[in-house]
């Protein structure tokens, strides 16, 4: 998945709660997953099969889920599953054709954050358990979009986001990434919505609101997903393509048409493909990332759509998952570096072969400034790549810079070490050997003593190692980048800061999407709202249509009292649910009283359009700012 922003891991804590589960695995049990109550060590789901209608009118997913189970313990008779707000009607269970036979559930009080365990009560240790079931309205995994939310206008939208733990909210099941599974899936629909999953898509699959899916490669339940709409389909390669709403897939396929360019230097590097096609899915923009790395369809917001390709690294991100994540997976989030850490590495290898590395550089670097910023927020315990366990603890707490940039910057460390041609070869066999496997921590760092360390043993120290893996901050010893284009960036807003040289003198006729991002990011922390006047004439930065920028120069505007933008960042605000383009800003109008006020005018607007996931974020950073000004005045 493509970085949230940076403040939705602290935003995102909410108070731990009786019902979680309940302890924290041993030190050097790093398998332990703290954030679900199955037990894998007792049971586990080896097959899914889903039996689901799609009711658009009263927001719900609703049929059955039969489990596959391969019993580990030969005394347990007792199946554990993760549910959130899912409505159990009954559960029966078989050994191979037999007839069902109903069993006894238990549903536990429900944890805010963990949802409620379920207990399946056996007389013998079943081969399948079927559980019947309907979400909520509310399901924290899905999005229900009316009509009006989406591009046509016309045929409502449904759409999943599974990671972290999410998936429990639309299927009862093991929702830790250390279980992996096949499945496969019959979705009902209107018969005028087109139903996908993370599946085997048939491009050629007629609309008739009855589909069919299989998964026959083994994923964890995060990449789990499904969406429903006016979804048509255009080629880009014969197994690349774009599925999108008819008014939006002739952009993507041009914006993304280097994909199948991507697939191939990654295979390159690191191995072949192995999960058969490689599409992606345009959601509205109301979708709360970049993208989401469902194998076989990637999710990906329409806003890195600009006409250009200067965001299209985003792709490079989600195909990257395809090796790193999806293939090879951490097996508890304590681990996410292994996931995203390794994933923004090869993203940024992808972006040098196609893009050239000045490119590459620029996006490394300001990814960096990023991670140094984001760092002066989090407690030290979490700055590191290998988290400790925390009961309780919030799972998206890792989704932020310290796993995806830090982990990046420690495997580029790695290569600039060993050497290129060595740690390509050293990644293409951790790929190959832990293929759809899940992995911890401490494999990865057994197989880098094995594989890199014994044979060069000058190379890399295990203190350095360590201090990556283990320490706080960024190592004294970090490799740097330098960037000569933002060395030019920086002169020229050096320049216009000084009075040397008005905005439109500057010369930032060729500046792609990067430069712009980074001459914005050097500004000082507001500017007298003439200068900003200035800037706006200068470059129409007010009701851009590119993202990265609005998030940048909507704060600036705030904290600059450059009230022009308002009109614009409302509509930006409403239009928008990306969590990290839009969240800066309402960061900036929070801290005035009067800007308060504003966002909640705004967030009252746009509440309807935003995801569930991202309706929690505003909320908690609206009430925190509420709470702190009702304090500051008593």
């Amino acid at each position: 998945m493509r970085r949230p922003s940076l403040l939705l891991a602290l935003l995102l804590t909410l108070p731990a709660f009786a019902q979680a589960p309940a302890q924290a695995p041993a030190e050097d049990d790093r398998r332990s997953d703290e954030h679900s109550y199955a037990q894998p060590d007792k049971v586990r789901i080896g097959d899914l099969a889903l039996d689901l209608a799609v009711d658009f009118a009263d927001r719900q997913l609703a049929g059955h889920a039969t489990l596959t189970l391969a019993w580990a313990d030969p005394e347990a008779t007792e199946l554990v599953l993760d549910t959130r707000d899912l409505a159990i009607e009954r559960v029966e269970a078989r050994n191979g054709s037999r007839k069902w036979r109903e069993v006894e559930f238990a549903l536990a009080a429900e944890d805010e954050r963990f949802g409620s365990k379920l207990t399946v009560s056996l007389p013998r240790q079943y081969e399948q358990v079927r559980i019947h079931y309907a979400t909520s309205p509310e399901a924290s995994g899905l999005q229900w979009l009316a009509p009006s939310m989406t591009s046509g206008g016309k045929t409502p939208f449904m759409f999943s986001q599974s990671q972290a733990i999410h998936a429990r909210s639309w299927v009862p099941l093991q929702d830790t990434p250390s279980v992996r599974f096949t499945y496969t899936a019959r979705i009902r629909t209107p018969a005028d919505v087109m139903a996908l999953m993370s599946a085997d898509n048939d491009p050629q699959a007629a609309r008739d609101g009855d589909y069919s899916f299989t998964m026959p490669q083994a994923i964890p339940s995060y990449l789990m997903a499904i969406a429903a709409g006016d979804l048509v389909f255009k080629p880009i390669s014969d197994r690349v393509g774009v599925w999108a709403e008819p008014q939006v897939v002739d952009r993507a396929v041009k914006e993304f048409e280097d994909t199948e360019r991507m697939i191939e230097v990654t295979e390159s590097l690191y191995g072949p493909y192995r999960w058969e096609r490689y599409d992606l899915l345009i959601l509205p923009p109301s979708f709360p990332f970049g993208g989401m790395e469902n194998p076989r369809l990637s999710f990906i917001t329409p806003t890195v759509i600009v006409g250009d390709k200067s965001l299209v690294s985003l792709i490079a991100h989600e195909l990257a998952h395809s090796w790193s994540g999806n293939l090879v997976t951490n097996a508890t989030w304590k681990d996410m570096w292994l996931n995203e850490g390794f994933t923004s590495y090869v993203e940024n290898r992808i972006v040098e072969e196609l893009f050239g590395k000045a490119r590459a550089d620029m996006e490394f670097t300001i990814s960096r400034n990023g991670l140094r910023e984001e760092l002066k927020d989090i407690p030290e315990e979490r700055q590191v790549l290998m988290l400790p366990a925390r009961a309780g603890s919030d799972p998206e707490d890792a989704l932020g810079a310290v796993a995806y940039d830090k982990g990046a910057w420690f495997l580029q460390f790695l290569e600039q070490r060993f050497g290129r041609e060595t740690f390509d070869a050293f990644l293409r066999s951790w790929f190959d050997q832990h293929a759809f496997q899940s992995a911890t921590s401490e494999q990865f760092l057994a197989f880098l003593e094995a594989e890199l360390m014994a044979r060069q043993p000058d190379a890399v120290t295990r203190e350095e190692v360590m201090t990556w893996l283990t320490a706080p901050g960024i190592p004294d010893f970090a490799p740097a980048i330098e960037s000569p284009r933002f060395a030019a960036v920086d002169a020229a807003r050096a320049d216009w800061l000084k009075n040397r040289k008005t905005a439109r003198d500057l010369p930032t006729a060729e500046w792609t999407t990067q430069e712009w991002v980074y001459f914005l990011e050097g500004m000082p922390e507001s500017l007298e709202p003439a200068r900003m006047v200035e800037l706006d004439q200068a470059f129409r930065f007010t009701g851009t249509s590119n993202g990265e920028l609005a998030q940048r120069w909507y704060p600036l505007s705030e904290r600059s009292e450059y009230f022009e933008a308002r009109p614009a960042m409302s509509l930006f605000l409403r239009k928008i649910g990306r969590r990290k383009l839009i969240m800066p800003t309402y960061e900036a109008l929070v801290a005035s009283e009067e800007g308060l006020a504003f966002a909640t005018q705004v967030y009252a607007m746009s509440k309807a359009g935003y995801h569930p996931i991202t309706q929690g974020s505003v909320e908690a950073m609206l009430a925190k700012a509420r709470k702190a000004t009702e304090e500051s005045t008593k």
